[in-house]
Order: structure tokens, then sequence, then C-alpha cells
């Protein structure tokens, strides 16, 4: 994904975030110095299992009508196995797909699909459509028929986002207290900000990620999260997120303050099942791959 369209809504709020200006660590720490333990999944396949073999199948999961598309990456081993899923951001250039094969190189599904209206999944695209479309895909991984036919333990479900991924990970594991775990990457705040900012401001912003997308002009983009900027800031996760485990990974791409301000708030409230590690690299952490794969990983192995 292209950062522009994102990164105005922290550059709006930065004056808000001065006392965090530098990089929250809480139960984790920064790369910087700090040798880290890459896992075998990393660097290693598994073994093989001719009666349970490692796949790819094409998934069409039911939201409001419609079937979107999806991809499950299965590991070898009869199962249950569990899960995570992947929400990409916006528009979605950067789908975290190495991080899908890692994950199950580790014995896990991962899971990653497209909301309505973009990269080919029918229907329209709208902001607060995703966050239904996450929660569709959360309703189908545990429909038991599909589970038992795709090796899912419904009990052993996480969710990740990267950018506005994040976003959407972050609003549906606050209501979601199934979800064993939530993973924001780089997560952008579209609600920080962009009701104060100059529409026209905005809708050039969005002009810039616009493949891929149907039935949205820059213009409707922009007015719908002008619209609903107080619904869909991060502050209102704040309750739901501080009841399960997140891991919060942010970068030098201006949407730091953002996460930081929203790891504040999580401790805050009493939770001491919140990561935070902020890496020095862009914002689709295209020079720490591995590392990012790697701590992702190493922090899922913990809520098994």
């Amino acid at each position: 994904m292209r950062i522009s369209p994102l990164v105005f809504t922290a550059a709006l709020t930065s004056s808000t975030f001065v006392a965090l200006s530098s990089p929250v660590f809480v139960g984790a720490q920064s790369a910087s110095g700090v040798p880290q333990s890459i896992p075998a999944a990393i660097y290693t396949d598994p073994p093989s299992d001719p009666a349970h073999p490692a796949a790819m199948n094409v998934l069409h999961i039911p939201t409001h009508g419609l079937l979107i598309n999806g991809l499950i990456y299965k590991p070898a081993g009869a199962g249950p196995h569990p899960t995570l899923v992947i929400c990409h951001g916006l528009p979605g250039n950067e789908k975290n797909l190495d991080l899908a094969q890692a994950v199950r190189r580790a014995g896990w599904n991962a899971v990653t699909f497209n909301y309505r209206g973009s990269w080919g999944s029918p229907g329209s695209f709208r902001f607060a459509q995703n966050i239904e479309d996450a929660n569709a895909v959360l309703a189908y991984l545990r429909d038991p028929a599909n589970a038992a036919r795709l090796g899912i333990d419904p009990k052993q479900i996480a969710i990740a986002g990267h950018s506005m991924g994040g976003w959407v990970t972050a609003h549906v594991a606050a209501h979601d207290h199934a979800l064993i775990g939530a993973i924001l990457i780089s997560a952008a705040d579209m609600g920080a900000g962009v009701d104060i900012r100059p529409r026209a401001e905005i809708v050039a912003m969005m002009k810039d990620d616009m493949e891929s997308l149907a039935g949205v002009t820059a213009e409707s983009m922009a007015d719908e999260v002008i619209a609903h900027a107080r619904e869909f800031r991060l502050s209102n996760t704040v309750d739901g997120l501080a009841q399960i485990p997140v891991l919060v990974l942010s970068a030098d791409d201006g949407l730091a303050p953002m996460t930081n301000a929203l790891v504040k708030e999580i401790t805050a409230k009493g939770s001491k099942k919140v990561t935070a590690i902020h890496i020095a690299t862009d914002h689709s952490w295209a020079d720490h791959r591995i590392y990012l794969e790697s701590t992702i990983i190493n922090w899922l192995a913990t809520l098994n």
C-alpha cells in the first residue's frame, strides 16, 4: 500500500501525542541491539504428511448477500490447527503473504481475504464494510462444517492486520473476545483528525489509492471517513482490547503516534496483555520481513 493517504492523520494530531513521541515498549523491546530468536519455521520446511498434506484452498465467504474472495494456507497434519486471519490495508498491495506462508510452516492455518469491492471481491468498497467482512470471515471459519472441513480449531483463532487492516483488526478484536489474540502491524487510525482537515486535502490523498477498489471515488472515500470519524477512531477499541492479548508493531512511517496512544490507553485500563515493539523500518517492513515474521510466530506461540 502507499502510505500517503494514511499518514495525514498522524500529522494532523501530532501535537496530541507529544508525550508519546518516543516508542512505547510494554513487555517487549526494540530490535536495536537485541538478539532475536528466529523460529525454525522461518528457514525450515516442516515434515511432509502424505495423508494430510499442506495445501492452499480458495474460500468463498458469505457477507451481506455476497461471496468475497479468500484463501486458506493449511499446514500439514490432520489438525485441527490454530488459525491466523490476516486483514490487508488500503488498497492492499502488501498482503503479507510471506507472513501467511511462515505462519503455516509454524503449524497454523493462515487465512487471507479481500473486502467487498477490493481485489475482485464483488460489491462496492466501503471502510465500514471492512469490519463487517472481517466479522463474516470469523463466523465462516467458526461454522462447525467449515471448521471440520478446513481443519480449524474454532477456539484457537487470532487476527492480524496491516495499516488499514490493523484498524479493522482493532475494531473486530475489541468486540470479539473469543479471539485468542490480535496483532496490529503499522496500524492506521482511520478516524483520527480527518474531521478537522480540509476535505480537498483528504480527497487528493485518497486519489492515490484507487486501484483495485470498486464502486468508490476519492470523494466518496473522503466523505465516508469524515462522516464517521468519531466512530472510526481507534480510541473506541481500548476497553475491548484491554481484555485480550494484543501485539502492536509500529514503524517509522508517521503512524506510530496513533498506536503509541492506543497502547498507553490500553495499559491505563490495567491490561498486562499488550506487547508493543517499534522498529526503524518503512510502512511495509520492507527490510525487516524476517524480523516481522519471527516476532509474530514467537508471539503466537505464547497463546497456545
